[in-house]
């Protein structure tokens, strides 16, 4: 289950920041779960947590409440949750529990705190794909294989609550977060100057079965070389995060990705459709 993903949404066209936008409002939000007692765990986790780590923060995350619209534009719908949430839910040994019997799946996901993240399939100037090995001290999936990546960041934009008076530019600066933070994550976690890379491309959400964790995906060319890449990931903010980064030719990324969690093979999934949807082009 750990490698099984779905495919929420798919853009292989590859999507520039003007061509997605966000709705954000607190009906995307998570909706409690009926079962007190379960509901209740949450805390109960996050306190255990807290107690074995005094390092963890609870930081608010967007959360994926589901898409409208279909390729040249479409628009994420986006609530508000925190890492707590998601600790509780998502990452609870009962989170099955959490789920709804639906075949709509922010109907099943409603009581799960979902936030989105995001990952990045970097290609370099000499056409390679760049992949981590996480580090044993991550708190998800230690020394898996996966894409550069992270979170959107509420907080980048100034956002703690669902209170504003203009919400068309407050969605307007969601929409720009979702493409300036993975630029971020590629920077801190590789160590490639912003100046190096272009303008990301969304190509959908991936969804992985295990925990329900839903990612978005880019796809980002680096004018770097490889050999530069490698020199400059020694000195990466956020070296810490992984142990080693590879450098794959396009073509052998299969079997890496089969050692990758569910949603980040759901990112190589969708690469693969954006390769096949070039073809189609040329």
């Amino acid at each position: 289950m750990e490698n099984a993903f779905k495919l929420l949404l798919s853009c292989p066209s590859g999507l520039s920041s003007s061509q997605v936008s966000v709705k954000f409002d607190e009906s995307y939000d998570r909706v409690p779960h009926p079962d007190i007692n379960l509901d209740s765990s949450i805390s109960e986790i996050w306190d255990q947590k807290v107690q074995q780590s005094t390092s963890l923060f609870n930081g608010k995350k967007f959360r994926y409440g589901g898409h409208s619209g279909l390729e040249p534009h479409v628009c994420l719908h986006l609530g508000l949750t925190d890492y707590r949430t998601f600790m509780g839910t998502n990452l609870n040994p009962s989170w099955e529990r959490f789920l709804v019997a639906s075949e709509d799946d922010c109907k099943q996901c409603q009581h799960t705190s979902s936030p989105l993240g995001n990952g990045a399939i970097v290609e370099t100037s000499d056409n390679m794909i760049l992949v981590l090995q996480r580090s044993n001290n991550v708190g998800e999936f230690p020394g898996y294989l996966v894409f550069p990546g992270g979170h959107p960041e509420p907080e980048e934009v100034g956002i703690t609550s669902h209170k504003c008076e203009n919400s068309e530019l407050r969605n307007s600066k969601i929409s720009q977060e979702m493409f300036d933070s993975i630029i971020r994550e590629v920077v801190e976690e590789i160590g490639v100057p912003a100046s190096t890379l272009n303008d990301p491309l969304f190509i959908g959400i991936s969804r992985r079965v295990l925990n329900v964790r839903p990612t978005a995906f880019f796809f980002i060319k680096c004018n770097l070389e490889s050999t530069k890449v490698q020199q400059l990931y020694s000195s990466a903010q956020d070296g810490f995060e992984s142990t080693k980064l590879y450098i794959i030719q396009p073509g052998k990324l299969e079997s890496m990705a089969s050692k990758m969690p569910g949603c980040h093979r759901g990112g190589f999934a969708l690469y693969k459709l954006m390769l096949e949807c070039g073809k189609n082009i040329k």
